[in-house]
């Protein structure tokens, strides 16, 4: 099993960890800092705008669900398809730092926290 390497460049923006993710592990995916076709992605461009690392850093909002790129279709979408809880991410890399965060990632090999209550109400 190949071990996952700890570090902070790999937090994406919105609070995954790119080090545990099989698509960046095999060379699939160049992860979200480096990943320059991924002008899509609200959350990225916003932060690369503020000159920000990820949405942690973010102080426009208290509540990130409130920000309407942060929590916009698409990534409640893929909060649903993959049982992802990116704010619980971003919350413990404000409690831990990134570092922290990025250690226990890639300890416990995952690059999100999983949501709790997974329905289809939480895309409305």
């Amino acid at each position: 099993m190949k071990e996952i390497q700890t570090d902070i460049r790999l937090v994406a923006k919105c609070g995954l960890y790119c080090g545990s993710c099989t698509k960046y592990q095999k060379g699939k995916c160049k992860g979200c800092i480096k990943n320059e076709k991924a002008s899509w992605c609200k959350v990225r461009t916003c932060c690369l705008e503020k000159g920000i690392a990820s949405c942690a850093e973010c102080d426009e909002f208290s509540d990130i669900m409130a920000c309407k790129k942060y929590n916009n279709f698409m990534a409640k979408l893929f909060g649903f398809v993959f049982n992802s809880d990116r704010a619980a991410c971003i919350h413990n890399i404000k409690g831990k730092g990134y570092e922290q965060y990025a250690k226990e990632m890639a300890q416990n090999r995952i690059m999100t926290f999983k949501r709790k209550g997974r329905t289809l109400m939480n895309l409305k």
